[in-house]
Parts: structure tokens; C-alpha cells; sequence
């Protein structure tokens, strides 16, 4: 049992270093994040929710595979190897076709003007959850760019320069 405690622990330990060092992943955290949100506003079935969250976990599991061939490549060569460019870019790009695809799909499921429409009057009427929402539009831009200790960094640059 205690193995089986210990691989789980490994694997979040694995999540939480992609989460720290890399901003695509945050990125596709943060994009996965509004995608749900707004599938609320959609009349969406079963077989299209399961469809939206098998793709954001591919992209987020693929950012991770990705992460980890860097970190190999890395460990492998202390200069610069083109094979070692070979591998990250082809790996970079199996991240981008799980993206596109997640952007077809996004499109076919979510490009519906009247469902825009009642999107946006609805925040319209509801001022306070309007700028709730902007407010968590600039919070995931700071995440995203600066990851998730940034605060703490840019807290303490500040304070160093007092």
C-alpha cells in the first residue's frame, strides 16, 4: 500500500514541477479552466462534456510528456545538441496538434452567436460577476506569466528595492 501512496505522491510531484516551471502548461490550466466555465452557459450533452474533458486533460498530459523529454534531453547534453532540438520541437508540436484540435472542437461546439449573445447580456445584468470575471482574467494572466509562487517573487523584488 505504501508503494501505491508513494506513486501518487511522485506523480503530483511531477504535476506541481510542470505547474511551477513551464507557462504553457499554466496556460492550457487556465484556458481548460474557462472552457468548463463557459460550457455551463451551453446546453451540452454528455458525450460532448466527456469529449471537452479528455482533450483538455490530452493537452495538459501531453505538456507534461513534453516537459519530461526536455528535462531528459537536458540531462543528456550540457550543449547544445541538434538531435536534442529535434526531439524538443517535435514533442512541442504534439502539444500543438492536441491544441488545434481542442480549437476545432471549441469551435464546433461553441460558435453559436445566440449563445454569445446571451454569454454577454448575462454578465451585462450582473455587474459584480462581470468584474469578477475580469478580475480573474488578470489573476490567470499573472499565473500564467509568472506561475504559481509569482506573487510571492515579485512581493519580495519589491521589497528589495525598498
Amino acid at each position: 500500500m505504501k508503494h501505491q501512496i508513494n506513486s501518487f505522491k511522485f506523480a503530483f510531484r511531477g504535476i506541481w514541477f510542470t505547474i511551477k516551471n513551464e507557462s504553457h502548461m499554466r496556460f492550457h490550466m487556465v484556458a481548460g479552466f474557462y472552457v468548463i466555465l463557459f460550457s455551463f452557459f451551453y446546453n451540452l450533452s454528455k458525450a460532448e462534456w466527456a469529449v471537452i474533458l479528455l482533450l483538455i486533460a490530452s493537452i495538459m498530459s501531453a505538456e507534461i510528456f513534453n516537459t519530461c523529454l526536455e528535462q531528459l534531453c537536458n540531462l543528456n547534453t550540457q550543449s547544445y545538441d541538434p538531435i536534442a532540438r529535434v526531439a524538443k520541437d517535435v514533442a512541442a508540436g504534439a502539444v500543438l496538434v492536441f491544441t488545434f484540435v481542442a480549437i476545432a472542437v471549441a469551435y464546433l461546439f461553441y460558435f453559436d452567436l445566440k449563445t454569445i449573445n446571451s454569454i454577454l447580456q448575462y454578465f451585462l445584468q450582473n455587474p459584480i460577476l462581470a468584474v469578477l470575471l475580469v478580475l480573474s482574467f488578470i489573476l490567470s494572466a499573472l499565473f500564467v506569466g509568472f506561475g504559481p509562487l509569482g506573487a510571492k517573487r515579485i512581493y519580495h523584488k519589491i521589497k528589495s528595492k525598498k
